[in-house]
């Protein structure tokens, strides 16, 4: 442990080079969603479906969003500005739900140059009113003793005394001590302890690292959950999710971090400090989502697939499709 927090640590004292000013680059594509919900079982009174809808904010732009489902639903927003779907029919199907939503979505690499140059202008965002909350813990997130020990270790050896160079420090440690490795048990759960101990996981698992650490150590850090694309244009079906994170000084504004692609791609690693590629589209931002309105089951431990409950128990086999397909500039 002690040497790989000494190349962590080495790494770090390596400057990147100023970021020169760029204009983001940007992708405009078409998103299909679609969710079909199985009958239930005989005797099922009540089914209820919520599913995340893209969002506008200021890297993404969602235009002609249009959804087909088979029965009346709502188009809602949480606490953080998640917007979602929900729908309950009047009675219960006889056969399957499907439910798809189309969008036209342009999402532009967020950079943040002050990450990497003291010269650059801070972000302008109006501060986020759930400030507080990215400070505190996720169920799979404590910040106990041991979480605190672990993250001021990893600072103590780094040098790092402001909150960038704590945040850098963090992020340098977990790329250059986790690998991405979906194998086995345990992964894609973001649960700290288990990427602690293992070493291994995917995105989820990185960033519990990530952003527990950093708000172990008073950093705030907040959570997003989306669909990545890859970088190659054109069309096609996406198979799974991506998360990624940023945290939050006052001298910076917003850092977008991205750990696990750094990790999966060396060379993009002085990158992945300060910026998010534009092959992706959010969902959502934070854990433990209560949906809205408020599901029976637990909260979400993050919220990114359709989810479905049946006289309020959760269904575990509602399939879901996602394609894009870009759409050349003109």
């Amino acid at each position: 442990m002690k040497a790989l927090l000494l190349a962590a640590t080495a790494l770090l004292t390596t400057a990147a080079p100023a970021t020169t000013a760029v204009a983001p680059r940007s992708r405009t594509f078409q998103l299909l969603c679609r969710a079909t919900v199985p009958v239930p079982a005989a005797g099922t009174h009540t089914l209820e479906l919520w599913m995340p809808v893209p969002h506008n904010d200021k890297s993404q732009d969602v235009r002609d969003l249009k959804i087909e489902a088979g029965a009346p639903y709502t188009i809602e927003t949480d606490q953080y500005g998640n917007q979602m779907l929900h729908l309950k029919p009047a009675a219960v199907p006889t056969a399957p739900l499907t439910v798809t939503l189309t969008a036209r979505v342009t999402r532009r690499e967020h950079l943040n140059l002050r990450a990497t140059d003291d010269k650059a202008p801070v972000e302008n965002e109006a501060t986020d009113p759930n400030l507080t909350r990215w400070l505190a813990p996720d169920r799979l997130v404590p910040l106990d003793a041991k979480i605190k020990a672990q993250a001021q270790e990893v600072v103590d050896k780094a040098q790092a005394t402001t909150p960038l160079a704590k945040a850098r420090a963090i992020y340098e440690h977990v790329v250059s001590t986790v690998t991405y490795d979906k194998t086995g048990q345990g992964w894609g759960r973001g649960d700290i302890y288990y990427a602690c101990d293992a070493r291994r996981g995917n995105c989820t698992d990185f960033h519990a690292i990530v952003i527990g650490y950093c708000r172990a150590l008073g950093i705030p850090a907040r959570f997003s959950i989306g669909l990545p694309l890859p970088p190659q244009r054109g069309k096609g079906e996406i198979k799974g999710y991506h998360c990624w994170a940023e945290f939050f000084t006052k001298e910076t504004g917003w850092v977008p971090v991205d750990a696990s692609e750094a990790a999966k791609d060396p060379s993009k690693r002085a990158y992945f400090f300060g910026a998010h590629d534009e092959n992706r589209v959010e969902f959502t931002r934070g854990r433990d989502l209560t949906l809205t309105p408020k599901q029976a089951g637990a909260p979400l431990n993050y919220f990114v697939y359709p989810y479905a409950e049946a006289d309020g128990k959760p269904l575990e086999n509602v399939e879901r499709t996602y394609t894009f397909e870009d759409i050349a500039a003109k």
